[in-house]
């Protein structure tokens, strides 16, 4: 057949699948087998998409030209329904790998025996707050758990509200901080993006300090003071307005602002002048949290700086639905005003039981000095391809939270949004998957599961 005799590809590409039934049937046509013991056939791509705009909000993206279908996650990689697998070098939600099996694991016992809310004692709450707060430098030391970085965030400004009895917020440009109305109030990525309204009021923007692109270049102190000093002129502001400060929010390093590395003493600098007019500050660590930093387990330990909130989502259920809010006993007893606040399915045992799997697995993996070395390694590699390559305008990042601007021209910064995300579908399309973000659009974002190796790392360069 087809001139070969006995030397037949026992596999071949997916794409192949359509001409070998034509030439093999498959084997039922002589076992026999009735069809009512079979599986139904799962829908096609064509049928998911067609599916999916009908019947899912078409607000929600949906990532790549040609979209993926998904069926499979195992340790830094994703499988689609034919078993090709993809490298995944930009979920960052899968912390300590996609499935691993020993909070796969935590997770199935702690269903198998109890799940139930916080109104009744149980050890998981305890111990699971216990252990969050000792990754804290003190004060911070009391715990509200809830179901997502968003809800964290939400729950953050009531606490912020509640303390100080004022609305009037401090944000960066380009900020985003979650998708709750209260959010998005809060995260000119969208009020100033498409559907947006703008700013509402009692919330004042101060410059974004982004070390390549802003006003302030560079990362060291200098840079950070003027940075830093920009925040009071929003303090102006609100006091020019008859108002007062409640608080400031922001990431502790940037994600849509475009994997922003703040330069030296930002919030340092920024922290004592909110502090100085009455006002919280809140670290955002919803996205870098855990280690991923590598240096530092914490984003804000980067910046040598103690919030008074911070809160978190994302990795800490490695795909679980939770989050956690962390404050002071001042903040917490604040917000013990008499109105009760309960989270249905926050802090119940099945995500505690998570959370401390995840805990375990970042320590006893060592995986945040790995985020430090392979991070570190693929910076170095990616510099090393600017000299030939000049539509690399910058490099930059900590541990495994790394963005790779591109520009047209390395004097303007022109943005280069299209070849941004060219790179990310032709990356998707050689198995890899990565993807864009930053105001413009020109930001290859890559922050990978922690399992993430240096043979991975390598291929992820080449």
């Amino acid at each position: 057949m087809l001139g070969r005799a006995g030397e037949f590809p026992g596999v071949g590409a997916s794409s192949w699948r359509r001409v070998w039934l034509s030439l093999a049937p498959g084997p039922n046509v002589l076992i026999g087998v009735p069809e009512h013991c079979f599986l139904p056939e799962e829908r096609t791509q064509a049928d998911l998409l067609r599916f999916r705009q009908r019947h899912i909000g078409k607000s929600l993206s949906i990532s790549y030209n040609a979209p993926l279908n998904i069926i499979r996650g195992l340790g830094q990689y994703l499988y689609d329904e034919t078993g090709h697998a993809y490298l995944d070098a930009v979920n960052n939600v899968p912390h300590v790998g996609h499935s691993h099996p020993r909070v796969v694991e935590a997770g199935q016992r702690q269903a198998a025996i109890l799940n139930t809310n916080t109104r009744y004692l149980h050890n998981h709450l305890v111990t699971y707050a216990e252990r969050l707060c000792c990754t804290m430098p003190d004060p911070l030391k009391v715990c509200f758990f809830v179901n997502s970085g968003s809800e964290a965030n939400d729950l953050a400004l009531r606490l912020a509200r509640a303390y100080t009895g004022l609305r009037d917020m401090i944000i960066l440009d380009g900020a985003y901080h979650g998708n709750l109305t209260s959010l998005i109030e809060l995260s000119p990525y969208k009020f100033d993006g498409p559907g947006g309204q703008g700013i509402p009021p009692r919330v004042h923007r101060t410059m974004m300090p982004d070390p390549y692109r802003g006003r302030y270049k560079g990362y060291g102190a200098a840079a950070g003071t003027e940075y830093g000093q920009e925040v009071q002129h929003a303090i102006d502001q609100i006091h020019q307005q008859a108002g007062y400060v409640c608080g400031f929010i922001a990431e502790s390093l940037l994600g849509c602002g475009g994997q922003i590395v703040m330069p030296d003493g930002y919030l340092k600098e920024a922290y004592a002048r909110v502090r100085d007019a009455g006002g919280v500050c809140i670290a955002d660590e919803v996205q870098v949290g855990f280690g991923r930093a590598g240096s530092h387990y914490w984003g804000f330990e980067t910046q040598d700086v103690t919030p008074d909130i911070v809160t978190l989502g994302k990795p800490i259920g490695n795909g679980h639905p939770l989050g956690a809010v962390i404050t002071t006993e001042a903040i917490a007893d604040a917000f013990n005003n008499g109105m009760e606040y309960f989270n249905t399915f926050g802090g119940n045992p099945v995500s505690c039981a998570i959370g401390l799997a995840v805990l375990d697995v970042v320590y006893d993996e060592n995986l945040q000095e790995n985020a430090l070395h392979i991070g570190n390694r693929i910076m170095n590699d990616l510099r090393g391809l600017m000299a030939n390559h000049p539509i690399i305008g910058d490099v930059r990042g900590l541990g495994l939270y790394i963005g790779v601007e591109l520009v047209l021209d390395r004097e303007t910064l022109e943005p280069a949004g299209a070849q941004a995300s060219y790179i990310a579908n032709r990356m998707k399309d050689h198995g890899i998957l990565i993807s864009t973000d930053g105001p413009l659009h020109n930001v290859l974002k890559i922050k990978p599961p922690m399992v993430f190796n240096e043979d991975n790392a390598d291929r992820l360069v080449a």
